[in-house]
């Protein structure tokens, strides 16, 4: 029989099973232990996760106003970079190489009331901060007592551009690697589901010898990120699992 057990026990039969949650947790938490070959768990065991990056949303009381170009404007409804340079970039992932978050980060923003302005209440915006870099393995300290001082470092950086940010800052919240591995399910705090390395893309994806969304148990497959192509909310993977899927059971899209 095919399908899956609930936590609280409930079965649910099904004649195909797709899991979009990372191949650790597909195969060594969610599936019985002994289900697959010492061969198979080997090579997912060596796949790497390594999550480098963190989030920090911020609720505002107006918006940024930027020294480069000042006022408000089209320019702010894309999205705004904070990596003037390539020597900049390498120096933030300087500090992730030896176990730190970067002091001076790179960021990318997004202000999404400028396009829609329901998601807050008149004159109230949000700013949504993704950052590199942020180890999920720190040398020093853990993550749980880093948290502000990481939030600290990604609102002095935006404020080096936009000096009027912590002024008009009402909330903020700071997601490091391991609140994003908390709170969604994501190993190590890895948006992509893991590393997008080269030995880890195209037929290595996510393991020799799997890359076609297939997996050693019969009619249970894969259909995330961690399949090629990888993350990047494409929703390329989920695609071209489906496929895949109608194709084993001589069906047509």
């Amino acid at each position: 029989t095919t399908g899956v057990i609930l936590e609280s026990g409930e079965e649910i039969d099904a004649r195909v099973v797709l899991s979009s949650v990372d191949v650790k947790r597909t195969f060594l938490d969610m599936v019985e232990a002994g289900t697959f070959d010492q061969d198979f768990v080997n090579e997912i065991g060596r796949y790497k996760f390594r999550g480098s990056s963190g989030k920090v949303n911020l609720a505002l009381d107006g918006l940024p106003d930027f020294t480069c170009l000042p006022g408000v404007g089209d320019h702010l409804r894309g999205a705004i970079s904070f990596s003037p340079s390539v020597d900049y970039m390498e120096q933030a992932y300087d500090d992730a190489k030896y176990g730190r978050f970067s002091r001076r980060p790179y960021v990318d923003t997004i202000i999404p009331t400028l396009v829609d302005p329901s998601m807050a209440p008149p004159d109230k915006h949000i700013m949504s901060c993704f950052v590199q870099y942020a180890p999920y393995n720190l040398a020093d300290g853990d993550w749980d007592s880093q948290r502000e001082a990481f939030g600290d470092a990604v609102i002095d950086t935006i404020a080096e551009r936009a000096p009027n940010i912590k002024d008009i800052i009402l909330h903020r919240q700071v997601l490091t690697p391991l609140d994003i591995e908390r709170d969604f399910g994501l190993t190590e705090g890895n948006i992509f589901q893991g590393e997008l390395s080269l030995e880890q893309l195209f037929f290595n994806r996510p393991a020799p010898g799997w890359a076609r969304y297939r997996t050693p148990l019969e009619d249970l497959w894969m259909c995330g990120s961690a399949t090629h192509p990888g993350g990047g909310i494409m929703g390329a993977p989920g695609r071209i699992a489906a496929l895949e899927v109608l194709r084993a059971h001589g069906k047509t899209a």
